[in-house]
């Protein structure tokens, strides 16, 4: 008999821990919505986070590239969360990277309470190292998705964020106009540069 996890029929409130990963530009917002909106769709209550220093698009909705979006909450940090969530089925988050490290016990905590967790974030700085909590999210989490975006130089998947500024510090925000997604080859190549 073949195991399918996707098969199986989870009857009654089970919590979860879901993270949605990869590089810049490579649609992590868009699936952490498109699963936000089934769970909305469900009837399921749904409440979404998202740290408050992203205004990038919106002060209250968690937007993605290509403009779909969904009305969140900002919080400034972690643990605000766990006071804000309530009596809720599903709990998305989005640009984990940027929540500490409290985000982890905030999502293990959840989930122990039967919630389910969606939570999207880059799990690579643009130096390529691990970025933020997202590394022991992985650890914690039952499924992962590791999406890709499209190198822009020669068109092979790209899983790094290659900043184009010679800015050093880790966290800045920015768009197109400071980000490229690269593949390993042309990130290696970009950093010769």
């Amino acid at each position: 008999m073949e195991f399918l996890e996707n098969s199986i029929r989870v009857t009654g409130k089970k919590g979860s821990i879901e993270v949605i990963t990869g590089s810049m530009f490579s649609g992590k917002t868009e699936e952490l919505i498109r699963r936000l909106r089934r769970a909305q769709f469900a009837g399921l209550k749904v409440e979404i986070f998202k740290p408050s220093l992203d205004k990038r698009y919106s002060e209250t909705r968690v937007v993605s590239h290509d403009d779909k979006s969904i009305i969140s909450t900002p919080v400034d940090n972690a643990s605000a969360i766990l006071l804000l969530a309530g009596d809720v089925d599903v709990v998305g988050m989005d640009e984990a990277q940027f929540f500490d490290d409290s985000i982890i016990e905030v999502c293990n905590v959840l989930a122990d309470n039967g919630v389910r967790i969606v939570i999207a974030g880059l799990d690579m700085d643009f130096m390529g190292k691990p970025f933020g909590p997202i590394p022991a999210l992985l650890a914690v989490a039952e499924y992962v998705t590791k999406v890709h975006a499209i190198c822009m130089r020669c068109g092979n998947l790209a899983q790094y964020s290659f900043r184009k500024s010679e800015d050093s510090q880790v966290v800045l925000l920015g768009e197109k106009n400071l980000y490229e997604p690269l593949c390993r080859n042309c990130y290696n190549e970009a950093l010769k540069k």
